[in-house]
């Protein structure tokens, strides 16, 4: 069936009357007539009858004009409704970042984003997870952008490097290296350790940062999410080596900064290369880019 025949039969069966249907579709009688007896032949059934000079719709006209209106009904509401998701103004973007960034950057960036009013109507559907499960999410297009770690052998996603992001050791405040201000990571050999699991996208840093100083980690346990960690070092369970983040400050630990090996830790924008972004999705991304380097700043960490 064609839409155009099914939009030509709603409009005439509500008129019953072709030169009426017509003048209203802005098409010919003769294209009228053909395109529903067209349609007819295609359903092996009459949806008119003749009445005098006009016409009249049957009882099958009438029992498929209910799933022709609902049909109808449904693919405008879904024009309209895509529409306003890709319309600059009014879009949706489904954002994933990893856990590190949800108690500060991620709030801040929306606050920003937002504050012009022609962005105030674009809202957001938020995700957290571990960087290779928010890859996954974004090769089968649960996400538009995410803000994650850096993953090799992934040829499909473009990472471009943000900004970059302190790495530092935390310690209980009864742990032998809470009287050090700051570390060299060596330093570290003697004592448990608890680790990212091997889902994080931070992990292979962390490992490679311990290769370069000489240490092999005694890890006493993995876990995936970074406020984990920080509550287990609070009681003493092990070290960890995590991001400085801002909600480390509610957690009674003591932050190292480290001085030995040299690193980089970056956050990445991360998107499918040559997938369409909506406008409202090129304008956030566009947004991100510059603002990522000013937030770390202005938070004080080093870039």
């Amino acid at each position: 069936m064609n839409l155009k025949h099914l939009q030509y039969f709603r409009v005439l069966a509500e008129l019953e009357h072709f030169t009426q249907a017509a003048a209203r579709l802005c098409i010919t009688q003769p294209s009228l007539s053909h395109a529903i007896s067209e349609l007819e032949k295609d359903l092996g059934v009459h949806l008119f009858e003749k009445q005098g000079r006009n016409i009249r719709l049957n009882k099958y006209g009438r029992f498929f004009l209910k799933y022709v209106e609902h049909a109808m009904d449904e693919l405008e509401k879904g024009e309209h409704n895509l529409r306003e998701l890709v319309s600059p103004s009014h879009g949706n973007i489904d954002l994933a970042f990893i856990y590190t960034l949800g108690s500060h950057f991620i709030p801040a960036i929306i606050q920003a984003f937002s504050a012009q009013d022609a962005r105030k109507d674009i809202s957001f559907s938020f995700h957290q997870g571990n960087t290779n499960d928010i890859i996954q999410g974004l090769k089968q297009e649960h996400y538009d952008v995410a803000f994650c770690s850096h993953v090799e052998n992934e040829p499909e996603v473009e990472f471009i490097p943000l900004a970059q992001q302190e790495l530092v050791v935390i310690v209980s405040p009864d742990h032998p290296l809470a009287s050090l201000d700051q570390i060299d990571l060596k330093d570290t050999a003697d004592y448990p350790v608890i680790f990212f699991n091997k889902k994080s996208g931070i992990r292979p840093i962390i490992e490679n940062l311990f290769a370069k100083a000489g240490v092999t980690p005694q890890i006493i346990c993995e876990i995936e999410e970074d406020t984990a960690m920080a509550g287990l070092v609070s009681i003493n369970y092990g070290i960890g080596v995590m991001p400085r983040i801002s909600s480390l400050d509610y957690f009674n630990v003591k932050t190292l900064p480290i001085v030995n090996p040299e690193y980089e830790r970056f956050i990445y924008l991360a998107s499918i290369k040559n997938r369409y972004l909506s406008p409202a999705v090129v304008e956030f991304r566009n947004f991100a880019l510059s603002y990522g380097k000013e937030f770390y700043l202005k938070t004080h960490q080093r870039v």
